[in-house]
């Protein structure tokens, strides 16, 4: 099995431009126009051009709107919240322990910037519950992942293969670490994002929803990160691109299985408007989206068309204009995400 190595903080006889993108050989000394991927310098614009705080967002219409929501939503919309906390903070660890093992100082910096996006998601969450409930209440929510069996077991799946790979650096540990990244960032969100979405479509919570937006975009780019991370990684190993099938297609289908039970319990019949067999289909199409991000097969038969079309006017606004939200006109180029093949498969 192949280990992997630390990245070391200064080698003297190696190339800035690094000789792989692990295991690989590097002085760590970041010069963009000498780095080793091309892609890494537009991923790196791309990601300061997307920078927000959660200062930028005005609360105050929600503060107003909060207790007239349905006992229902309050209950969903604090424990989607309490999820996303967990999530991203897990998320912040994982960017950094990766970043060690990243041979090239280009990805190191963009892991690093990665990892700050995810304590401003952190910041927002608790921007957004101290805005609208008492500090016991923020406590509560933020405890959330400790009390709820259905998020325990969300959340150790996901746990369980990061661990195995700070356990155990290894290159299939690190591969399939970047299967339950992309899993976590790039499926785990997406029932609560469209729960947020919904509200804003019936003019309620859009603060926010903007707030979820703007996390939504950032999600995306990470995701796309970690897929180029992993097919350079099997571009240096090849042989792990067939090994790693089965644990992919097991992997995914076992995802959007907790997906779809963590929806149907906090959705289920009781959110007017939402329909839970609809939000399931979301969840297997983008099951298949990743997977076939990733390079293989999609787990469900079926599932090629994004059944929340809706959605789409959500997550991408055009460059300058005033957004649907009305907080403030967005300076950020519109991704068309489909053309890019996540809304038709």
């Amino acid at each position: 099995m192949h280990t992997v190595s630390k990245r070391t903080l200064m080698d003297k006889t190696a190339p800035n431009r690094s000789t792989g993108i692990i295991n690989g050989k590097s002085s760590n000394v970041l010069n963009w126009d000498d780095v080793r991927f091309p892609w890494a310098y537009p991923k790196y614009k791309k990601m300061l051009s997307n920078f927000w705080t959660p200062f930028e967002i005005n609360m105050a219409q929600d503060i107003k709107q909060f207790p007239n929501l349905s006992e229902a939503e309050q209950d969903t919309f604090l424990k989607i919240i309490g999820l996303l906390a967990l999530l991203d903070s897990i998320q912040t660890d994982y960017a950094g322990k990766v970043a060690d093992y990243l041979t090239d100082s280009s990805l190191n910096a963009l892991m690093i910037m990665l990892a700050q996006q995810e304590v401003i998601h952190n910041h927002s969450y608790s921007y957004v519950l101290s805005s609208l409930v008492s500090k016991q209440k923020q406590d509560e929510v933020f405890e959330f992942w400790r009390t709820e069996p259905i998020l325990e077991r969300r959340n150790d799946f996901v746990v369980r293969g990061y661990r195995d790979f700070v356990e155990q650096p290894n290159v299939e540990h690190l591969l399939k670490s970047i299967v339950f990244d992309v899993i976590l960032e790039g499926l785990f969100f997406y029932s609560g994002f469209a729960f947020f979405y919904h509200l804003a479509r019936n003019q309620k919570m859009v603060a926010t929803s903007t707030m979820i937006n703007y996390i939504n975009r950032d999600e995306h780019i990470h995701v796309d990160l970690f897929v180029k991370i992993f097919k350079e990684i099997l571009n240096e190993y090849p042989e792990y691109k067939k090994k790693l099938e089965p644990f992919v297609q097991q992997t995914f289908l076992q995802a959007a299985e907790l997906e779809i039970e963590w929806a149907r319990y906090i959705i289920g019949h009781r959110i007017d408007g939402i329909f839970i067999n609809e939000v399931e289909d979301y969840i297997k199409f983008y099951a298949n989206v990743r997977a076939n991000q990733l390079g293989y097969d999609r787990p469900f038969e079926g599932y090629r068309k994004n059944p929340l079309r809706w959605i789409k006017a959500y997550e991408e606004v055009d460059l300058g204009k005033s957004d649907f939200f009305e907080q403030k006109s967005r300076q950020y180029t519109k991704v068309n995400y489909v053309d890019n093949g996540f809304d038709e498969l």
